[in-house]
């Protein structure tokens, strides 16, 4: 996904779209990482604040 992300971002053609769909996706991932994290007793880890941005995920909005 980062080498995907790179490309896209080095390509001046890029469209505000895929551009919009890159940042969508890469926020999922770092949202799962940060979700395995802290199931894995990572501690100090901000957590509230990106699970309520995520669909189904609680919190509010």
């Amino acid at each position: 996904m980062l080498g995907h992300a790179r490309a896209m971002l080095n390509d001046r053609r890029a469209s505000n779209g895929e551009l919009r769909y890159l940042g969508e996706r890469l926020t999922e991932a770092l949202c799962d990482v940060l979700r395995i994290a802290q199931s894995r007793g990572a501690a100090g880890l901000p957590g509230r604040e990106l699970r309520a941005d995520r669909p189904g995920r609680g919190g509010g909005g």
